[in-house]
């Protein structure tokens, strides 16, 4: 390449996490000392530093109503707090970018009108303020550094049809090899650092280049200085081929192409942002991502030579938060223009569309949130002005799921087994990339995180360590012989285990439960202190032991069944009639006599009771279940509300149901509802309750809202579980705006999944081309969540925990069904017969729906430890 000195320049860009800790710090001198060593010239292109551009964007707002000075202290003091840890004193060149800083906010709260000229330089400072310290730290450590502003160098480009605001907050910029830079910088024979995210325009105006703009920064200064590679210092060691904080096994790539980068930065991953990938592909730059806190580690090579171009699935992607906008009409068939009038809207609105599918009598387009204002406004001037041409229907929120990699339609053949997973999912649009990158579908956004799951423990984490493929997140964080995530489970105990070993040699399979662990979860719920009462949904574990402990923690017991109730009682010593919440579903009349004869808390999930049998109910107090109208959960099955879910009565029904209550003296004192299972959002639980608390107002009598269950579990060891102290948080504010009320909730699996266990010895070992089959004493028979709910149990050899896991294995058990996979595509030692394998989180929803299937007996039940 011409243009590059004997020295070759690299350019480093640090995001906002790296340049925020003294002890990354150190590791960014010695990274620019071993750089220097190489005989290479390294410019430092910096964020500001972690969670200040957010701040800024507050002072903003703050300056608006007159509080501004607060928010420019806290700034202040987070830059001289890292100046402290980092041993320098902020010099002039600091004070004077925050007296600047004053006067900016001081004439927003003056005039009152933030323009986007004035937006742009309040968003600058946090770059400016930041290098001024990276540049006082490496010069105190003997690394000759000089400061530049990056608007001396970067000039943003008049763009034909962008609006004067793009200009100012989005801009782009000229990168063409400039020699006279090179020159220029080379003379001084010194370190250069200076800011991402900015730049100027010809008027010397600073301009910004977008959030995540400082990737696109440190692009611009590689190709003006025709480096030899460009560096991106992130959190992250590398791309991976997921999301490594949803996904743990998710592996490091190695190598990419420039297009496969892009594409997968394009569909959600945030490693890089998109726009960086094209300036250095225009020059031939290399592009290497490394961690800050472990520049040990090899990361990811992005260039135009990569050594593996075959047809391959590398990356599964999701992007959240997407909007679906449906156009219908019959009469756009055969009609020129539709779509040139159509998209001219989206235009007018300021809108850019992502995807596109088209039929004949349907347009649907997606609205990425990344790159659109997406408010109830926005929507509703489109929805607006496409009812001239359309019938229009928005939907959301959605997300876009893609596979990526090169010559994705050279392998469909191969996805099908893939593909299975959407089999109950609802797909709003399907496209196949024109550039062949990418397969993508559009599906509700609360599904999305598991099928990433799924999809890529099929695709992607059976494959051996290649030259794209490297190893898996946990294996990078976790170098001891087990994830340090297992420390955290009961069953890694070394006693423990013996006696897991002991069981399972004896029964050859078994269901073991832990109470230490459901003492743990009980515990872990006391950070929920705006809950008035808990009770246990028995269905998830009915064992009588457990059924015992949680009612001494002081627990109700939930039933959807009269069997349930009556096992309940003789389980549970002294359980009172009222502490059972009884919610049966169909069942026939006699299980509701039995309720009310039993003085059981009744609930009524139908209209059809009060209708058809009013002198039961005469006189009665019930709860009522109602159907939100939505449905949350891992799995359509475990989805328990909205149009296709059989429980509840429907909003639209209440006013109905309250006339038929009232004309048989029914007291209606609570009302329920259970969206689904495997939630860990915890504005569903929110959403619910204000829902339900509004709807008491038809009900005068109604002194409970119970929020249902549905806790989420995390299927991965070490994965995050739901933020509990959110969910305190958001459960307070209901109680503050409907103090008359009780809140109550009733979670199952949470208390009793990790505390259960089910172990069983190998049977035999089967290869069938590459795929090694080892199979298990039981099977679907005493676990059939892998066969219905296409459920994940991380599955461990205990009989070989110490040693390395070395080869993929599908565990399968002895019935006569293809869908009898316990387990698929799973890294286990080397494996023999008699071995005893362990699959976790079976606590909860294993015995209780097993069967004698192939009149093969089912796991039995022990609990260790008391």
């Amino acid at each position: 390449m011409t243009g590059r000195s004997e020295r070759p320049w690299v350019v480093l860009k640090f995001g906002g996490t790296s340049v925020s800790s003294a002890a990354n710090w150190q590791n960014i001198a010695a990274v620019i000392r071993a750089r220097l060593a190489a005989n290479l010239r390294p410019v430092i292109v910096h964020s500001a530093l972690s969670g200040i551009t957010d701040r800024l964007e507050s002072l903003i707002g703050g300056a608006l109503e007159g509080r501004h000075a607060a928010v420019i202290e806290a700034i202040e003091a987070a830059h001289r707090k890292l100046s402290a840890s980092l041993e320098v004193v902020p010099g002039a060149e600091f004070d004077s970018l925050l007296q600047e800083l004053r006067r900016i906010a001081d004439s927003i709260a003056e005039t009152r009108e933030p323009s986007d000229r004035l937006r742009a330089r309040v968003m600058a400072m946090g770059e400016l303020l930041a290098t001024t310290l990276g540049a006082a730290y490496l010069n105190a450590q003997g690394i000759a550094t000089t400061w530049i502003d990056a608007r001396r160098v970067l000039r943003a480009e008049a763009r034909e049809g962008a609006n004067a605001r793009a200009a100012y907050l989005s801009a782009t910029c000229d990168y063409a090899p400039d020699p006279g830079l090179q020159a220029e910088w080379a003379a001084g024979g010194r370190v250069v650092i200076t800011q991402g995210f900015i730049a100027a325009n010809e008027a010397g105006e600073t301009v910004l280049l977008g959030r995540g703009g400082s990737d696109t920064s440190g692009a611009y200064f590689a190709a003006k200085l025709a480096a030899a590679r460009l560096e991106i210092w992130t959190d992250v060691p590398g791309m991976f081929s997921a999301n490594p904080r949803d996904v743990p096994n998710a592996r490091l790539l190695r190598a990419l192409h420039y297009d496969e980068a892009q594409e997968i930065a394009s569909n959600g991953a945030k490693v890089l942002h998109p726009r960086c990938v094209m300036p250095v592909r225009q020059y031939g730059i290399p592009l290497h991502v490394y961690a800050t806190q472990a520049p040990q580690l090899p990361g990811t090579i992005v260039s135009a030579d990569v050594i593996d171009s075959a047809a391959r699935v590398k990356a599964i992607a999701i992007k959240k938060g997407i909007t679906l906008v449906s156009m219908d009409s019959p009469g756009m068939w055969h009609q020129v223009g539709f779509l040139a009038d159509a998209f001219q809207v989206f235009k007018q609105q300021g809108l850019s569309v992502d995807l596109v599918s088209t039929s004949e009598t349907n347009v649907t387009v997606s609205l990425d949130p990344a790159a659109n204002t997406l408010d109830a406004a926005a929507i509703e001037r489109l929805t607006a002005a496409l009812g001239a041409l359309c019938r229009v229907k928005v939907l959301g929120p959605c997300a876009s799921l893609s596979l990526l990699g090169q010559n994705i339609r050279g392998i469909l053949h191969e996805l099908g087994a893939a593909f299975e997973l959407f089999q109950d999912q609802k797909i709003y649009l399907v496209t196949q990339a024109a550039n062949d990158l990418n397969f993508t579908f559009v599906i509700d956004e609360s599904q999305g995180d598991r099928l990433v799951q799924q999809l890529h423990e099929r695709l992607i984490q059976r494959i051996g360590s290649d030259e794209v493929l490297g190893p898996t997140w946990q294996e990078l964080f976790a170098p001891t012989r087990v994830p340090e995530a297992h420390a955290r489970e009961w069953w890694q105990d070394s006693k423990k285990r013996a006696q897991l070993i002991e069981i399972a040699k004896k029964e050859h399979a078994a269901y073991v439960y832990d109470p230490a662990t459901i003492d743990a979860a009980v515990a872990s719920l006391g950070k929920v202190r705006s809950i008035d009462r808990w009770a246990y949904a028995m269905k998830a574990n009915w064992h009588a032991g457990i059924l015992r402990r949680l009612h001494t923690a002081g627990f109700m017991i939930e039933c959807v069944s009269e069997g349930e109730a009556r096992h309940a009682f003789a389980s549970v010593p002294g359980l009172q009639p009222e502490e059972v919440l009884f919610t049966p579903n169909f069942a026939p009349r006699a299980e509701y006599e039995f309720g009310f004869a039993r003085g059981l808390r009744v609930t009524l999930d139908n209209l059809y009771p009060l209708e058809h049998w009013p002198d039961l109910f005469a006189g009665r107090e019930v709860f009522v279940r109602v159907d939100p109208g939505f449905g949350r959960g891992h799995h359509q099955h475990v989805r328990t509300a909205g149009l296709y879910s059989k429980f509840g009565v429907p909003v639209a029904e209440l006013d109905a149901l309250a006339q038929l209550a009232a004309a048989r003296s029914v007291k209606v004192v609570g009302l329920h509802a259970h969206s689904g299972s495997g939630i860990f959002d915890v504005d569903s639980w929110v959403e619910t309750g204000r829902l339900l608390a509004e709807l008491t107002a038809r009900f005068p009598d109604v002194r409970t809202v119970d929020l249902g269950g549905g806790l989420g579990v995390p299927d991965y060891l070490g994965a995050a579980g739901v933020d509990l102290e959110a969910l305190d948080r958001g459960v307070a504010s209901l109680r503050r705006r409907f103090p008359h009320l009780a809140f109550w909730m009733e979670p199952g699996r949470f208390m009793v999944a990790r505390a259960g266990v089910l172990v069983a010895e190998v049977t035999q070992l089967k290869g069938k081309g590459e795929v090694r089959y080892v199979g298990v004493a039981t099977g679907m028979n005493s676990l059939i969540r892998p066969a219905l709910y296409g459920a994940h149990h991380e599955v461990v050899n205990l009989s070989r925990f110490d040693e390395p896991a070395t080869q993929i294995a599908t565990v399968v058990g002895p019935i006569c069904e293809s869908a009898d996979r316990l387990a698929t595509d799973r890294w286990l030692p080397v494996t023999q017969e008699g071995d005893v394998l362990l699959l976790a989180n079976c606590g909860a929803y294993g015995f209780a729906m097993a069967s004698n299937y192939n009149l093969r007996a089912p796991a039995r039940e022990f609990m260790i430890g008391e």
